[in-house]
């Protein structure tokens, strides 16, 4: 099994009616079981690298919250079982094949060693829109400006949502968290 296998196994979900959260975690604890520590110490070394161009006021915060939530995500995905078994938004998920594939060969390109950081990525961006219905990035993460993603009543905003609109690269797009409002 390859990493890039995920596309295919989510591209065939996609063809049911509607999509539980149980199917979808059946796929992302498949191939987060292929992840090894190597896979993730080289993964959190690929983040570190991309760090070093992030403004050393936000470099450590950074670090600390990506790592957690998107490296260590790989434990939390695989002993996730308390999760409600409803349905998934199938529009969105849908909606979000252009997206995993792009970012899967972008990551896969700037990924040094061809590790697993493409497929981590992905699974933790699926697994944190999806399952945990939480932004991409997480509650807290800081942006210049001392800007940072919150959560009002339920609802999640984030201060940069807007200034990614027009990248069709940006993972922003699967996020659920709105731009944060008079910014």
């Amino acid at each position: 099994m390859k990493a890039e296998d995920i596309l295919i196994d989510l591209k065939e979900l996609s063809k049911k009616d509607y999509i539980t959260r149980e199917e979808l975690m059946e796929i992302l604890k498949k191939y987060a079981e292929e992840i090894s520590v190597y896979d993730l110490m080289m993964a959190t070394a690929h983040m570190r690298k991309d760090g070093e161009y992030i403004h050393k006021q936000y470099r450590e915060k950074y670090l600390k919250i990506y790592i957690k939530h998107f490296i260590l995500r790989m434990k939390e995905v695989l002993n996730n079982r308390d999760f409600k078994n409803k349905n998934i938004d199938k529009e969105s998920f849908d909606e979000s094949f252009p997206l995993l594939k792009r970012t899967f060969e972008k990551e896969r390109i700037s990924d040094d060693d061809n590790g697993k950081f493409p497929l981590i990525y992905v699974i933790t961006s699926l697994y944190t829109t999806f399952i945990l219905e939480e932004p991409i990035h997480p509650v807290g993460s800081e942006f210049p400006g001392n800007l940072k993603v919150e959560e009002k009543n339920g609802r999640f905003f984030c201060p940069v949502k807007d200034n990614q609109k027009d990248n069709e690269n940006a993972i922003c797009h699967l996020c659920l968290a709105e731009q944060t409002p008079n910014i």
